[in-house]
Parts: C-alpha cells; structure tokens; sequence
C-alpha cells in the first residue's frame, strides 16, 4: 500500500514537472530531488520505472532529436531522450490535482500537491489545507499527550528532541492557519467581484 501511495506522488510530481516543461531525464531527476527531497526521501531508482509506465499509459511521450553527420548507433547513444507530456498526461495531472483525500495532507504527499497549487482549483487548495491542518492537530495531541506520559521519566536530549518535534508541529499549524486565512479571504473577495458584476450587468427590460 505505502509503494502505491509513493508511486502515486511520483506520477504527480514527474506529470507537473514535464507540464512546465519538456525534460531530459537528468534534468527531470535533478528537479524532483530539489522537489521531493524536500519533503521525502527520493529514490533515484524509482523514476524509470515511473517513466517507463507513463509511456506504457500513453501519459508521456519520448523525443529523440536527430543529430546531423552523427550515425544512427551512435545516436540512440548519445542523444537526449525529451520526455513531453501528452494530451492524456494533461488530463490525467488535472484529475490528480483534483483529489483531496487523506493522500494528499499526509506526509507523503503534501508537499508536492502545495508545490503544484497555481495549477489546482481554489476549493481544493482549501480542503488540502484544511485536511492537512486537522491531521497536524491530531499529531500535537498525540504529541503532548506522550510528553505528559514521558516527561519524568527521560532524559534532557531526550525531552529536547521531543519539544524539538513538538515545536516543529506548531510551526507548520500556525503557517496553515495563515495559508488558510488568505484562501478564505481571496475567495470571498472573488465572489463579491463576481457579485457586483453580475448586479451592474444591464437587465432586460421586457424587450
């Protein structure tokens, strides 16, 4: 279950990459280090079969430029495979940016839904936030209850390490709390606009 759920958030990340931009493998590999490793550990390993599967699934294409006075052994060698995103990768990265279950507010995955929000809906931006903030709360309880158990009976580097974490948690909560406020306000001040427009368009007057 836990690979299906990594391989999930590969899929998302290496479709919002390429729909940035087409990508060398080598570029796209040192991209998702940059991405994914700030939230998880990223295995090299783990991106050709993902890229391997996403042609299988019509998701990606591979180009092949042609090297002029170059022959044709020597250039499956040596040039570049461009990996593109195709129409059906396109849809499929919409479809995804559209899921806001538990996936995508849990560790795995946070990160890189939040690295792709230009790309998604308001309202799912808001369920993501929320979702993750919830899941976070119900770590500080879980947190602070183990602390009260533990307190007296661990050691100092211990106990640090412990608040350390504890401090950790409240950090990314108060910065939710934040985030969410802005998405609450730009959303309500988007239905005022559209409001006021919708009432300052001309009326037909029985014609």
């Amino acid at each position: 279950m836990a690979a299906k759920k990594g391989a999930g958030v590969l899929e998302l990340a290496v479709l919002g990459l390429l729909h940035e931009s087409p990508m060398h493998g080598y570029e796209l590999r040192k991209r998702l280090n940059t991405l994914l490793g700030m939230f998880r550990a990223f295995s090299y390993g783990s991106l050709y079969p993902c890229l391997k599967q996403l042609l299988s699934n019509g998701l990606i294409m591979e180009d092949r430029p042609e090297e002029p006075n170059t022959p044709l052994a020597l250039q499956s060698r040596r040039s570049k495979i461009v990996y593109k995103l195709t129409a059906d990768g396109k849809e499929r990265l919409q479809q995804l940016l559209t899921e806001a279950g538990p996936a995508s507010w849990e560790d795995e995955g946070f990160g890189v839904h939040f690295a792709f929000f230009s790309h998604t809906r308001a309202d799912v931006r808001l369920r993501i936030l929320e979702g993750r903030r919830s899941r976070l709360e119900e770590r500080l309880e879980s947190v602070r209850a183990a602390l009260a158990r533990t307190r007296e009976r661990v050691d100092s580097y211990t106990l640090e390490l412990q608040n350390h974490g504890l401090e950790s948690v409240e950090r990314e909560v108060r910065w939710l709390n934040e985030l969410i406020g802005r998405e609450r306000a730009e959303q309500e001040q988007q239905a005022q606009s559209a409001k006021r427009i919708d009432q300052d368009m001309p009326r037909d007057e029985g014609r």
